[in-house]
C-alpha cells in the first residue's frame, strides 16, 4: 500500500471520527434543542428534539463517539421508575433533564417539567418495540427525588 493512500486513509478516518464527535458534542450541547417551544409538546416530540440525535429515530441506539443505549425492546424499561429517575438524573454521560431550571445554565442541558418526563417516558415505553401499558403520570415523577432538590428530612 502506497504511502499516500495510507495518509489518505488516516486522513479520513480522522475527519470522519471528528465529524461523529462534533455531532455527539453537539447533542450534550444546550442550543442542540430548544425548551422555549416545548410547553405542552407530548413524549413524542420530547423524544424526536432532545434524546433522538443519541439514541437514534427508532430507538436503536448508537456507538462511536459515545455509547448510546438503544430503548429499542429495552426490558430495564418495564420499571418506569427507572427510565423517569434516568431521565431526571441522567445516567453515563447523559444530562440531567431533572435539574431545577436555575442550575439548567451551569449544566448546559435543559429543564424537562415533571409531566413533560412522565410524557416521554410513556411514548419510549409504548414505541420501538416496548408495549408496556401502565402510564406514569406527573404526580409519580413529582415524587420521585430530583437531583438538585434538597434532601428529605
Amino acid at each position: 500500500m502506497s504511502i499516500l493512500f495510507k495518509r489518505l486513509r488516516v486522513s479520513h478516518c480522522a475527519a470522519l471520527m471528528l465529524g461523529a464527535a462534533a455531532i455527539a458534542a453537539h447533542a450534550d450541547d444546550s442550543s442542540f434543542t430548544s425548551t422555549a417551544g416545548i410547553g405542552s409538546i407530548g413524549g413524542e416530540e420530547i423524544y424526536s428534539r432532545i434524546c433522538q440525535g443519541c439514541h437514534m429515530p427508532q430507538g436503536q441506539g448508537a456507538v462511536g463517539a459515545g455509547h448510546y443505549p438503544k430503548l429499542a425492546g429495552d426490558p430495564r424499561l418495564a420499571s418506569w421508575q427507572y427510565m423517569a429517575l434516568t431521565v431526571l438524573d441522567g445516567r453515563n454521560g447523559m444530562p440531567p433533564f431533572g435539574l431545577p431550571t436555575d442550575q439548567v445554565q451551569e449544566t448546559r442541558t435543559v429543564h424537562l417539567s415533571d409531566a413533560q418526563v412522565a410524557d416521554v417516558v410513556n411514548y419510549v415505553r409504548s414505541h420501538f418495540g416496548n408495549a408496556y401499558k401502565d402510564k406514569v403520570t406527573a404526580s409519580q415523577v413529582t415524587a420521585l427525588p430530583h437531583p438538585g432538590a434538597p434532601a428529605a428530612p
